[in-house]
Formats: C-alpha cells, sequence, structure tokens
C-alpha cells in the first residue's frame, strides 16, 4: 500500500518525527562507555510512554524475525547492522552503536536511526562508514521532490556509497511509511534514476542508506533478528523520515 496523507494527518507526522528525534538524541547523549543496551531499551519504553506514544517495534513479527521483536528500540554494535536487538552487552570505548527507532503518535509512524561512536576513541573506519551514510542519507533527501522517481532517491544514495568505496546490499532499504511502520514503495540504496513510482506531496517515506566495511552479505544473529555483516567487519547506518512537500523534501525526525 502507497498512503498519501492528508494536511491534518502530515501535522501528526511532524509531532511524531520530533518525538523520534528527541528520543533518539537524547539516547544519545546518555549513552556512554559503561552503557547497556537493556538500559537503553528501558529508556527508550520510558520516553515513548510519557509522550503517550507506541512503540512499532514492541510487537513486530514480521516473517524476517523469530518471533515478536519484544524490545523497543534496535540497539546494533559494530558488526551488527540493522534490526539490533537489545541484550545483555556493556558498550566500550570505540564502539561504533547504531540506534533505530520507530514509533507511531496519533496514528502517524515515524522512523529514524543514527550511527556514532562511543567514548572517546575514532577509529577511522567507524568514522568513514558514518560519514558515508550520512553524506548518501542527504543526497537521498537532495533528490526527493514531486515528480521526482523512487529511482532518482536510490540512485543518488548509491552514488555517494560507492564513490566511498562501499558494496550495496538491496535486501533491505527505505520505504514508505504513514498509518504503519512498513509501507510501499521499497527504496533500495542503489538503483536506476528515472525509475520506479512517481513521488507525490504528501508522501512519508524513511531514507536509511546502510553500509558495511568490506562485504555487501548479512547473516543472523542466533536471536533470529539481528543482522550483521557475514566478515565480522564494522558497519553504520543513518535515517530519517521526509515529507514529499511541494517544495521538495521535509526532514520530520530532526531533533526539536
Amino acid at each position: 500500500m502507497i498512503e498519501i496523507l492528508n494536511p491534518t494527518l502530515l501535522t501528526r507526522a511532524k509531532d511524531t518525527g520530533g518525538l523520534v528525534g528527541d528520543i533518539l538524541h537524547a539516547l544519545k547523549r546518555r549513552s556512554t562507555v559503561g552503557t547497556n543496551l537493556l538500559d537503553i531499551d528501558r529508556w527508550a519504553k520510558a520516553m515513548i510512554t510519557e509522550a503517550g506514544a507506541q512503540s512499532c517495534y514492541v510487537d513486530y513479527a514480521p516473517s524476517f524475525g523469530r518471533g515478536p521483536f519484544g524490545h523497543y528500540i534496535c540497539t546494533a554494535v559494530n558488526d551488527a547492522v540493522l534490526h539490533g536487538r537489545p541484550h545483555d552487552y556493556t558498550l566500550a570505548d570505540g564502539d561504533l552503536l547504531t540506534l533505530d527507532l520507530a514509533v507511531s503518535l496519533g496514528g502517524v509512524a515515524a522512523d529514524a536511526a543514527i550511527s556514532f561512536v562511543v567514548g572517546e576513541a575514532r577509529p577511522p573506519e567507524s568514522v568513514a562508514l558514518i560519514d558515508a551514510t550520512e553524506r548518501a542519507l542527504a543526497a537521498g533527501i537532495a533528490a526527493a521532490r514531486p515528480g521526482a522517481r523512487i529511482g532518482d532517491l536510490s540512485h543518488a544514495i548509491g552514488t555517494v556509497l560507492k564513490e566511498a568505496g562501499y558494496r550495496i546490499n538491496t535486501d533491505f532499504g527505505g520505504h514508505g511509511i504513514g498509518s504503519t511502520m512498513h509501507q510501499d514503495p521499497h527504496v533500495p540504496n542503489t538503483g536506476r534514476p528515472g525509475r520506479g513510482y512517481p513521488l507525490r506531496p504528501g508522501l512519508l517515506l524513511a531514507l536509511e542508506p546502510w553500509v558495511m566495511a568490506d562485504t555487501a552479505e548479512l547473516v543472523t544473529d542466533a536471536d533470529g533478528w539481528t543482522l550483521r555483516s557475514a566478515t565480522g567487519c564494522r558497519t553504520a547506518h543513518s535515517e530519517h523520515t521526509i515529507a514529499i512537500t511541494d517544495d521538495g523534501a521535509e526532514i520530520l525526525t530532526l531533533p526539536r
């Protein structure tokens, strides 16, 4: 299903997106050396509940996961890149942490992810991975405007990632979003310009470039959810929910 939001729902989407941005920003500040991933999950639950919002993850049970996700945020560390299931792990200096959060408020969902290095260490490989995904995300957003096609966004994202030297996995990518978290159209992280669904005002998209340092192959963790690089290399993931407007794209998931 492809959903086009009316002005009332777009206003709600801005509220939801701002909440997601605020929570991620707060969790990044609190995620320091010695923080346990389960503490991050508890903090996310408390902030979602306090805002009167609902988690899009806790009861989520798609075909690619093993039963309901059971947690309120995805926490992926180092070689984990997507669907990182919080577990009893204490963050160390130099860990590359990705936080991915989706919530629903007022009947509209928003989804975003940030990657950052914990502590004082700044491993060059980690910094380069994060930089590439952030630049690719910015390029995809810049290409989003009425009349453009999904392939234009995919091409913009993929161009940045390839020029940075990374291979691209297209099994998972961006997606439509609205009254539910995952909708059509799928937005691969590489593609051909001028192809695919034409963008219209009122369409919400979650764009999410992600890469692994030296592979495009994923393996599934024993928890049935967490996706890791097949070689054990580090990974990064950046995501924003955007709204297509008459003038271009508006980023909804920035912290307020």
